[in-house]
């Protein structure tokens, strides 16, 4: 089974909403709020290098393809698979220059890709998609970048689901100077 772990810029208060700058949020760009080391950031060169596909939620995907396929600093997703989880996305809503990718209209449909062979599928932004994976017990890891800072309002990473504890397992973590904080977390089952 490949291993789905879900990757984001989490704000202390568990807010992932338009940390990049995408419209339609108060705080769009909130992540700029916070100098630039880059050993913080290393860990976005590691998952590309570990990764052997991207799932996005529809949302995401809308943000990220217009920008990533012509980014140096993602060069390594352009040829890798991609799939997108929409009930609402066709064929031709897929831009052309990024590669490979796969609609697929249902979170059972994303459990049958990690039955599949492979390595790791990662998955970035996408909050209502982490919501639905979630809930379907299907991450295995988290990697969350926590910056210093509270939102209030805005979409967010976890769950708001009642349903039974789960717990996870700190296998990495780091603190940076700009206040920033690495967290890898297995999801025990």
């Amino acid at each position: 089974m490949r291993t789905l772990i879900s990757s984001a810029f989490i704000s202390l208060d568990g807010v992932v909403e338009a940390p990049g700058g995408e419209p339609g949020y108060r705080n769009s760009g909130w992540t700029f709020n916070t100098d630039f080391l880059p050993e913080a950031f290393a860990i976005k060169g590691r998952e590309q290098g570990e990764a052997t596909a991207i799932l996005l939620g529809r949302t995401s995907y809308e943000a990220f393809s217009p920008v990533w396929p012509t980014m140096e600093e993602f060069a390594d997703y352009k040829e890798m698979p991609k799939y997108v989880v929409s009930t609402t996305l066709g064929e031709d809503d897929l831009v052309s220059n990024w590669g490979e990718t796969t609609i697929l209209r249902s979170v059972d449909e994303v459990a049958a890709l990690k039955e599949t062979e492979g390595g790791p599928i990662i998955v970035h932004g996408s909050a209502t998609l982490n919501h639905a994976l979630s809930d379907a017990g299907l991450i295995d890891r988290y990697h969350l970048l926590v910056f210093p800072l509270l939102l209030g309002a805005g979409k967010r990473l976890f769950s708001t689901t009642d349903k039974d504890v789960q717990k996870l397992k700190l296998v990495e973590h780091a603190a940076y100077d700009n206040g920033l904080q690495l967290n890898v977390l297995d999801v025990v089952r």
